[in-house]
Protein backbone atom coordinates (compact mmCIF):
# COMPACT_ATOMS: atom_id res chain seq x y z
CA UNK A 1 0.00 0.00 0.00
CA UNK A 2 1.46 3.15 -0.93
CA UNK A 3 2.49 5.49 2.22
CA UNK A 4 1.67 9.12 2.42
CA UNK A 5 4.35 10.64 2.62
CA UNK A 6 4.84 14.99 3.48
CA UNK A 7 9.07 14.78 3.67
CA UNK A 8 9.54 14.23 0.04
CA UNK A 9 12.61 15.14 -1.07
CA UNK A 10 13.29 17.30 -4.51
CA UNK A 11 15.57 14.67 -5.55
CA UNK A 12 12.89 11.81 -4.94
CA UNK A 13 10.61 13.12 -7.25
CA UNK A 14 13.44 14.10 -9.46
CA UNK A 15 13.91 10.48 -9.61
CA UNK A 16 10.33 9.41 -10.06
CA UNK A 17 9.73 12.16 -12.32
CA UNK A 18 12.67 10.87 -14.49
CA UNK A 19 12.20 7.18 -14.89
CA UNK A 20 11.39 5.18 -18.00
CA UNK A 21 7.79 6.27 -19.58
CA UNK A 22 6.38 3.35 -19.02
CA UNK A 23 7.97 2.08 -15.83
CA UNK A 24 6.36 5.48 -14.83
CA UNK A 25 3.14 4.15 -16.00
CA UNK A 26 3.14 1.13 -14.40
CA UNK A 27 4.13 2.71 -11.33
CA UNK A 28 1.66 5.14 -10.90
CA UNK A 29 -0.75 2.74 -12.36
CA UNK A 30 -0.01 -0.39 -9.52
CA UNK A 31 -0.70 3.05 -6.98
CA UNK A 32 -4.12 4.16 -8.86
CA UNK A 33 -5.44 0.77 -8.81
CA UNK A 34 -5.05 0.58 -4.97
CA UNK A 35 -7.90 2.95 -4.55
CA UNK A 36 -11.30 0.89 -4.97
CA UNK A 37 -12.77 3.01 -7.32
CA UNK A 38 -9.91 3.93 -9.73
CA UNK A 39 -12.20 4.00 -12.66
CA UNK A 40 -14.54 6.88 -11.10
CA UNK A 41 -13.73 10.05 -12.26
CA UNK A 42 -15.15 13.24 -11.01
CA UNK A 43 -16.43 15.73 -13.55
CA UNK A 44 -16.64 19.39 -12.52
CA UNK A 45 -17.70 22.06 -14.81
CA UNK A 46 -16.12 25.65 -14.19
CA UNK A 47 -17.62 28.73 -15.46
CA UNK A 48 -16.73 32.70 -14.93
CA UNK A 49 -18.90 34.63 -12.87
CA UNK A 50 -17.18 37.87 -13.54
CA UNK A 51 -15.09 38.02 -16.37
CA UNK A 52 -12.32 39.99 -17.29
CA UNK A 53 -10.26 43.64 -16.51
CA UNK A 54 -7.95 41.44 -13.33
CA UNK A 55 -5.33 43.94 -12.12
CA UNK A 56 -2.98 40.40 -11.83
CA UNK A 57 -0.25 40.38 -14.41
CA UNK A 58 -0.47 36.34 -14.61
CA UNK A 59 1.61 35.58 -18.07
CA UNK A 60 -0.80 33.35 -19.28
CA UNK A 61 -4.33 34.91 -18.28
CA UNK A 62 -6.17 36.54 -20.73
CA UNK A 63 -8.38 37.91 -18.25
CA UNK A 64 -5.38 40.18 -16.84
CA UNK A 65 -6.63 44.13 -17.86
CA UNK A 66 -3.21 44.93 -19.20
CA UNK A 67 -3.19 42.58 -21.92
CA UNK A 68 -5.33 43.20 -25.38
CA UNK A 69 -6.63 39.77 -25.50
CA UNK A 70 -9.90 40.39 -26.80
CA UNK A 71 -11.23 39.01 -23.05
CA UNK A 72 -14.25 42.18 -22.29
CA UNK A 73 -15.09 42.57 -18.96
CA UNK A 74 -18.28 41.36 -17.71
CA UNK A 75 -19.97 42.00 -14.64
CA UNK A 76 -20.60 39.47 -11.80
CA UNK A 77 -23.53 37.24 -12.96
CA UNK A 78 -26.74 36.63 -11.54
CA UNK A 79 -27.80 34.41 -9.41
CA UNK A 80 -30.03 32.77 -11.99
CA UNK A 81 -27.48 32.62 -14.47
CA UNK A 82 -25.89 30.57 -12.88
CA UNK A 83 -28.05 28.49 -11.44
CA UNK A 84 -28.88 27.63 -14.76
CA UNK A 85 -25.30 26.72 -15.68
CA UNK A 86 -25.04 24.38 -12.64
CA UNK A 87 -28.26 22.53 -13.56
CA UNK A 88 -26.97 22.09 -17.28
CA UNK A 89 -23.63 21.05 -16.10
CA UNK A 90 -25.51 18.39 -13.55
CA UNK A 91 -27.72 17.03 -16.26
CA UNK A 92 -24.29 16.49 -17.92
CA UNK A 93 -22.71 14.63 -15.34
CA UNK A 94 -20.86 16.83 -13.16
CA UNK A 95 -20.84 16.52 -9.71
CA UNK A 96 -19.14 19.71 -8.96
CA UNK A 97 -19.64 23.30 -9.97
CA UNK A 98 -16.75 25.47 -10.06
CA UNK A 99 -17.29 29.49 -10.16
CA UNK A 100 -14.40 31.87 -11.08
CA UNK A 101 -13.70 35.74 -10.42
CA UNK A 102 -11.35 37.52 -12.17
CA UNK A 103 -10.44 39.45 -8.91
CA UNK A 104 -6.62 39.77 -7.31
CA UNK A 105 -8.61 38.92 -4.17
CA UNK A 106 -11.84 38.79 -2.64
CA UNK A 107 -13.25 42.15 -1.06
CA UNK A 108 -15.74 42.41 1.90
CA UNK A 109 -18.53 43.83 -0.79
CA UNK A 110 -21.71 43.31 -2.53
CA UNK A 111 -20.28 40.71 -4.88
CA UNK A 112 -18.81 38.97 -2.20
CA UNK A 113 -22.25 38.87 -0.71
CA UNK A 114 -23.62 37.43 -4.13
CA UNK A 115 -21.36 34.99 -4.46
CA UNK A 116 -22.35 33.67 -0.84
CA UNK A 117 -26.24 33.29 -2.55
CA UNK A 118 -24.46 31.32 -5.31
CA UNK A 119 -22.90 28.88 -3.34
CA UNK A 120 -25.87 28.25 -0.87
CA UNK A 121 -28.08 27.75 -3.94
CA UNK A 122 -25.77 25.24 -6.13
CA UNK A 123 -25.59 23.22 -2.64
CA UNK A 124 -29.24 23.08 -2.90
CA UNK A 125 -28.66 21.18 -6.00
CA UNK A 126 -26.80 18.65 -3.88
CA UNK A 127 -23.40 19.71 -6.15
CA UNK A 128 -20.19 20.05 -4.81
CA UNK A 129 -19.34 23.81 -5.24
CA UNK A 130 -15.88 25.23 -5.65
CA UNK A 131 -14.85 28.78 -5.70
CA UNK A 132 -11.53 30.20 -7.41
CA UNK A 133 -11.65 34.36 -6.45
CA UNK A 134 -8.92 35.16 -5.62
CA UNK A 135 -6.61 35.32 -2.79
CA UNK A 136 -8.86 35.38 0.98
CA UNK A 137 -8.44 36.39 4.29
CA UNK A 138 -8.88 33.89 7.15
CA UNK A 139 -12.79 36.03 8.09
CA UNK A 140 -13.46 35.12 4.32
CA UNK A 141 -12.95 32.13 3.89
CA UNK A 142 -15.02 30.80 7.14
CA UNK A 143 -17.72 32.78 5.57
CA UNK A 144 -17.85 30.84 2.65
CA UNK A 145 -17.23 27.67 4.64
CA UNK A 146 -20.32 28.57 6.48
CA UNK A 147 -22.10 28.82 3.05
CA UNK A 148 -21.48 25.39 2.36
CA UNK A 149 -18.27 25.74 0.03
CA UNK A 150 -17.04 22.53 -0.44
CA UNK A 151 -13.34 23.32 -1.95
CA UNK A 152 -11.28 26.75 -3.14
CA UNK A 153 -8.92 26.63 -6.11
CA UNK A 154 -5.61 28.39 -5.87
CA UNK A 155 -2.98 27.58 -8.09
CA UNK A 156 0.86 27.46 -7.30
CA UNK A 157 0.73 28.22 -10.77
CA UNK A 158 5.08 26.90 -11.11
CA UNK A 159 7.71 26.81 -8.61
CA UNK A 160 8.85 29.21 -6.05
CA UNK A 161 11.82 29.93 -7.80
CA UNK A 162 10.18 30.44 -10.82
CA UNK A 163 7.24 32.53 -9.93
CA UNK A 164 8.80 36.13 -10.12
CA UNK A 165 8.98 35.34 -14.10
CA UNK A 166 4.91 34.30 -14.17
CA UNK A 167 3.78 36.61 -12.39
CA UNK A 168 4.78 40.39 -10.18
CA UNK A 169 2.00 41.70 -8.68
CA UNK A 170 1.90 38.82 -5.43
CA UNK A 171 4.31 36.71 -3.99
CA UNK A 172 4.35 32.77 -3.42
CA UNK A 173 3.59 33.40 0.17
CA UNK A 174 0.39 35.35 -0.79
CA UNK A 175 -0.50 32.12 -2.52
CA UNK A 176 0.19 29.52 0.21
CA UNK A 177 -1.23 31.80 2.87
CA UNK A 178 -4.37 31.49 1.01
CA UNK A 179 -4.43 27.63 0.96
CA UNK A 180 -3.52 27.88 4.89
CA UNK A 181 -6.96 30.15 5.44
CA UNK A 182 -8.72 27.65 3.29
CA UNK A 183 -7.79 24.69 5.34
CA UNK A 184 -8.22 26.67 8.73
CA UNK A 185 -11.78 27.24 7.21
CA UNK A 186 -12.30 23.03 6.99
CA UNK A 187 -12.62 23.59 3.19
CA UNK A 188 -10.90 21.48 0.94
CA UNK A 189 -7.62 22.65 -1.08
CA UNK A 190 -7.79 22.63 -4.62
CA UNK A 191 -4.15 23.55 -5.83
CA UNK A 192 -1.91 22.73 -8.85
CA UNK A 193 -0.28 23.92 -11.94
CA UNK A 194 0.60 24.63 -15.42
CA UNK A 195 3.21 23.32 -17.05
CA UNK A 196 3.92 24.88 -20.46
CA UNK A 197 5.01 28.38 -19.12
CA UNK A 198 8.55 28.17 -20.07
CA UNK A 199 9.81 26.67 -16.98
CA UNK A 200 12.09 23.93 -16.44
CA UNK A 201 11.75 20.54 -15.26
CA UNK A 202 13.34 21.49 -12.17
CA UNK A 203 10.96 23.64 -11.65
CA UNK A 204 7.79 21.26 -12.07
CA UNK A 205 9.48 19.24 -9.58
CA UNK A 206 9.57 22.01 -7.19
CA UNK A 207 6.54 22.46 -7.31
CA UNK A 208 5.42 19.06 -6.79
CA UNK A 209 7.26 19.28 -3.66
CA UNK A 210 5.62 21.98 -2.45
CA UNK A 211 2.19 21.00 -3.00
CA UNK A 212 3.03 17.76 -1.06
CA UNK A 213 5.09 18.89 1.93
CA UNK A 214 1.50 20.99 2.79
CA UNK A 215 0.72 19.61 6.15
CA UNK A 216 -2.15 18.14 4.12
CA UNK A 217 -1.49 16.97 0.67
CA UNK A 218 -4.31 18.83 -1.20
CA UNK A 219 -7.72 17.18 -1.73
CA UNK A 220 -7.28 17.84 -5.25
CA UNK A 221 -4.42 18.74 -7.58
CA UNK A 222 -5.09 20.24 -11.16
CA UNK A 223 -2.22 19.57 -14.05
CA UNK A 224 -2.98 22.30 -16.55
CA UNK A 225 -1.07 22.21 -19.70
CA UNK A 226 -0.99 25.83 -20.97
CA UNK A 227 -3.68 27.48 -23.49
CA UNK A 228 -1.32 30.12 -25.35
CA UNK A 229 -3.29 33.26 -25.56
CA UNK A 230 -2.66 35.74 -28.24
CA UNK A 231 -1.81 38.78 -26.68
CA UNK A 232 -0.39 37.56 -23.43
CA UNK A 233 3.41 37.71 -22.97
CA UNK A 234 3.31 33.68 -23.13
CA UNK A 235 1.34 33.14 -26.97
CA UNK A 236 4.35 31.97 -28.07
CA UNK A 237 5.10 29.09 -26.47
CA UNK A 238 5.01 25.70 -27.91
CA UNK A 239 2.37 22.95 -26.91
CA UNK A 240 3.15 20.66 -24.22
CA UNK A 241 3.98 17.59 -25.31
CA UNK A 242 1.73 14.64 -23.87
CA UNK A 243 4.64 12.81 -22.61
CA UNK A 244 5.27 15.96 -20.21
CA UNK A 245 1.59 15.74 -19.01
CA UNK A 246 1.55 12.19 -18.31
CA UNK A 247 5.06 11.93 -16.21
CA UNK A 248 3.49 15.13 -14.22
CA UNK A 249 0.24 13.15 -13.31
CA UNK A 250 2.25 9.96 -12.63
CA UNK A 251 4.79 11.75 -10.77
CA UNK A 252 1.38 13.50 -8.47
CA UNK A 253 -0.21 10.71 -8.40
CA UNK A 254 3.11 8.52 -6.89
CA UNK A 255 3.69 11.15 -4.30
CA UNK A 256 0.13 12.44 -3.43
CA UNK A 257 -1.51 8.86 -3.86
CA UNK A 258 -5.07 9.78 -2.37
CA UNK A 259 -5.78 13.12 -3.73
CA UNK A 260 -7.69 13.78 -6.67
CA UNK A 261 -5.41 14.49 -9.89
CA UNK A 262 -7.27 16.71 -12.71
CA UNK A 263 -6.76 16.36 -15.62
CA UNK A 264 -7.18 20.38 -16.27
CA UNK A 265 -6.31 22.68 -18.93
CA UNK A 266 -5.45 21.47 -22.33
CA UNK A 267 -7.74 18.78 -23.41
CA UNK A 268 -8.68 19.89 -26.64
CA UNK A 269 -5.28 19.51 -27.88
CA UNK A 270 -5.47 15.85 -27.00
CA UNK A 271 -6.46 12.80 -28.80
CA UNK A 272 -8.55 10.15 -26.70
CA UNK A 273 -5.81 7.96 -26.72
CA UNK A 274 -3.85 10.70 -25.17
CA UNK A 275 -6.28 11.03 -22.52
CA UNK A 276 -6.60 7.64 -22.08
CA UNK A 277 -2.98 7.61 -21.17
CA UNK A 278 -3.39 10.70 -18.44
CA UNK A 279 -6.00 8.40 -17.14
CA UNK A 280 -4.09 5.47 -16.92
CA UNK A 281 -1.27 7.17 -15.36
CA UNK A 282 -3.75 8.25 -12.25
CA UNK A 283 -5.65 10.91 -13.86
CA UNK A 284 -9.21 11.35 -11.82
CA UNK A 285 -11.37 13.96 -12.62
CA UNK A 286 -11.75 16.33 -15.53
CA UNK A 287 -13.53 19.79 -16.09
CA UNK A 288 -16.88 19.25 -18.83
CA UNK A 289 -18.17 21.24 -20.77
CA UNK A 290 -17.61 23.85 -23.50
CA UNK A 291 -15.49 26.28 -21.56
CA UNK A 292 -12.67 26.54 -19.14
CA UNK A 293 -13.48 30.04 -18.31
CA UNK A 294 -12.29 31.53 -21.28
CA UNK A 295 -10.63 28.93 -23.14
CA UNK A 296 -12.05 26.12 -25.34
CA UNK A 297 -12.81 22.67 -23.85
CA UNK A 298 -14.64 19.58 -24.84
CA UNK A 299 -18.35 19.22 -24.35
CA UNK A 300 -19.61 16.90 -22.24
CA UNK A 301 -21.19 14.48 -24.91
CA UNK A 302 -17.62 13.64 -26.29
CA UNK A 303 -16.64 13.10 -23.10
CA UNK A 304 -18.90 10.75 -21.74
CA UNK A 305 -18.60 9.10 -25.74
CA UNK A 306 -14.77 8.83 -24.39
CA UNK A 307 -16.11 7.50 -20.92
CA UNK A 308 -17.49 4.42 -22.77
CA UNK A 309 -14.82 3.78 -24.70
CA UNK A 310 -12.34 3.46 -21.78
CA UNK A 311 -14.76 2.17 -19.47
CA UNK A 312 -14.81 5.09 -16.99
CA UNK A 313 -17.94 6.58 -14.87
CA UNK A 314 -18.60 9.83 -13.32
CA UNK A 315 -17.84 10.02 -9.58
CA UNK A 316 -20.96 11.29 -7.13
CA UNK A 317 -20.89 13.85 -5.17
CA UNK A 318 -19.76 14.26 -1.59
CA UNK A 319 -18.01 11.27 -2.04
CA UNK A 320 -16.07 11.83 0.98
CA UNK A 321 -18.88 13.50 3.12
CA UNK A 322 -20.63 16.54 3.27
CA UNK A 323 -18.53 20.40 3.65
CA UNK A 324 -16.63 20.44 6.70
CA UNK A 325 -16.97 16.97 7.57
CA UNK A 326 -15.15 15.01 4.94
CA UNK A 327 -12.88 12.34 5.87
CA UNK A 328 -9.19 12.44 5.74
CA UNK A 329 -8.68 11.62 2.25
CA UNK A 330 -4.73 10.83 3.14
CA UNK A 331 -5.98 8.38 5.58
CA UNK A 332 -6.25 4.68 3.83
CA UNK A 333 -9.00 2.45 5.00
CA UNK A 334 -8.91 -0.59 3.41
CA UNK A 335 -12.73 -1.23 2.43
CA UNK A 336 -11.97 -4.97 1.40
CA UNK A 337 -10.62 -5.65 4.76
CA UNK A 338 -13.13 -3.83 6.77
CA UNK A 339 -16.40 -5.56 5.22
CA UNK A 340 -14.35 -9.26 5.75
CA UNK A 341 -14.32 -8.49 8.99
Amino acid sequence: MAEIRNDWTKEEISEIYHKPLLDLIYEAATIHRENKDYSEVQISSLISIKTGGCPEDCAYCPQAARYNTGVGVHAILPKEEVIAAAEKAKAGGASRLCMGAAWREVRDNRDFDKVIDMVKAVNELDMEVCCTLGMLTESQAQRLADAGLYAYNHNLDTSEEDYKRIITTRTYDDRLKTLEHVRKAKITVCSGGIIGLGETVEDRISMLKTLSSLPKHPESVPINALVPIKGTPLADEARVPVWDMVRMIATARIVMPKTVVRLSAGRTEMTTVEQALCFMAGANSIFAGDKLLTTPNPSFDSDMAMFEILGLKPRAAFKNGKPGQQEHVQEYIDIDKVEAN
